[in-house]
């Protein structure tokens, strides 16, 4: 009984778990460039268990983490100039306000005050030649990433990304912090849509049918320790009442 107690709570963990993840994703859905999390739960292999520590054999160990879907959005028109959207593979380059880099699939971009193309909310564009200045010039971006400014070509986007993305660390607003010493990998077949967005990949829908199916799961499994409790209760009274 105290196996089946322990079961059920095993089960109840990922869900608690899932529901973070699924909330998290739905008050991102409209966000532009948002990858979505999911949880990967698997039970572990006997030769995992071996180098796993249990009180019990019975125990039941589980491997349970979550993980981003790179998948691409949808792109959206928006015809603005500094609205860029990643035709392929690969990530903007984006220099951060302490000086790390970080990576993001949300082209929505901007002119700041020293006329520089930035993120709305601070963090610079970084090009083959570091920031990019355009001044107060009409801008166009071509496929290719050349950026062009009244005329005159002064800098060239050049989507980036990592060997193994599990390394990038998510830190909101679209973005991922690269860590320190990883290499930025050029990726030459994607192209650059001027005048677009990429939305993000969540799907409303399917993320509330998960979440429906997410919170029965841990419903049942919360009914199941109740009633095991319940019998373990009836099994002492009727113990000690024999005494």
């Amino acid at each position: 009984m105290i196996k089946g107690i322990y079961t059920s709570a095993s089960g109840m963990l990922p869900n608690i778990k899932k529901q973070e993840l699924i909330a998290q994703n739905v008050a991102n859905a409209s966000t532009p460039g948002y990858k979505k999390d999911s949880l990967f739960t698997k039970e572990l292999s006997r030769a995992e268990l071996r180098t796993r520590t249990k009180s019990e054999d019975w125990e039941q160990s589980l491997d349970t983490r979550g993980y981003t879907d790179y998948s691409p959005g949808v792109f959206d028109h928006t015809g603005n100039a500094l609205d860029l959207a990643i035709d392929g593979d690969g990530f903007f380059r984006i220099l951060l306000d302490d000086g790390s880099t970080a990576l993001t699939r949300n082209g929505g971009f901007t002119v700041n005050k020293d006329g520089l193309i930035a993120l709305p909310d601070g963090p610079l564009l970084v090009a083959d030649g570091g920031p990019i200045q355009v001044g107060s010039g009409k801008v166009t971006v071509s496929a290719s990433g050349d950026v062009d400014v009244d005329g005159t070509v002064v800098s060239k986007i050049i989507p980036v990304t990592v060997a193994n993305l599990d390394s990038l660390q998510k830190i909101g607003r679209s973005l991922w912090v690269v860590p320190e010493g990883t290499e930025l990998i050029s990726v030459d077949k994607a192209t650059i849509q001027q005048g677009y967005l990429e939305a993000s990949n969540v799907d409303v829908v399917d993320e509330m049918v998960n979440m429906i199916v997410s919170y029965r799961t841990y419903e049942a499994n919360a009914k199941a320790i109740q009633s095991q409790d319940d019998s373990l209760a009836n099994l002492f009274r009727h113990v000690g009442g024999k005494g």
